[in-house]
Order: C-alpha cells, then sequence, then structure tokens
C-alpha cells in the first residue's frame, strides 16, 4: 500500500510540475518542500551536493541518535514523540535554507521544449 501511494504522489507531482510551470517560472518552493519532505534534497536542487549531505546526515543522526539514546537509557516511550519533534525542527530548517537560497539564486524549474523532462537553471 505504501510502494502504491508513492507512485501516486511522484506522478502527481511530476504532472503538476510539467503543467504547472512554465520554461521560466521562478519556484523556490520546490526546494523548500523537497527539504520538508526528505531534509538535504532541497539543497540538493540547489546543487549545494556538501550541505545536502550534511542536512541528510543531521537528520538521520537525530533519528537513529535518539532512538538509541532514550533505548540506552531507557527514559520510557513518552520520550518518542521527542524524536519526530526534533526531526520535524530539523526538517523546517531546512525547507527554510533551501527556500531562502532557491529564491537568492532564482531557483527556475520547467518543462524542456524537447521532450520530458525539467530545466534547471540559476
Amino acid at each position: 500500500m505504501k510502494k502504491h501511494v508513492v507512485v501516486a504522489m511522484v506522478l502527481l507531482g511530476l504532472i503538476a510540475v510539467t503543467f504547472g510551470a512554465t520554461a521560466q517560472s521562478n519556484e523556490p518552493w520546490i526546494p523548500g518542500i523537497a527539504s520538508l519532505v526528505l531534509p538535504g534534497l532541497g539543497q540538493f536542487l540547489n546543487d549545494e551536493m556538501d550541505k545536502a549531505l550534511i542536512h541528510l546526515g543531521v537528520a538521520v543522526a537525530i533519528d537513529v541518535g535518539m532512538y538509541y539514546a532514550v533505548s540506552l537509557f531507557r527514559f520510557g516511550f513518552y520520550t518518542y514523540p521527542l524524536i519526530g519533534l526534533a526531526h520535524l525542527g530539523w526538517g523546517l530548517f531546512s525547507a527554510y535554507d533551501a527556500y531562502t537560497v532557491a529564491q537568492d539564486r532564482g531557483f527556475i524549474i520547467g518543462a524542456v521544449e524537447n521532450g520530458f523532462g525539467f530545466a534547471l537553471n540559476f
């Protein structure tokens, strides 16, 4: 079931970007949303590879590190929401960073004229 939902979301996103964005529209919210879903993905779209790896690494470290800290010190199940809140906070920061960088650089995404694809311009 989860695979079907992911495939449907990807297809809807591709259709929305293809028909909704022109070749010269400034869309800084795309990297922002991408980093909210997966921290570091928006930085990757902004062509900041080092920063993308750092954001993804911190997100993984938050999830894994806090899980092991809770398991090791046996804080109890009431601390598991803290892991989600920490991950959400990092995701929001990553989304804000990707959005502001894309806005400053003039992130442009659109359909390629000769076929199905995307063009990223700065």
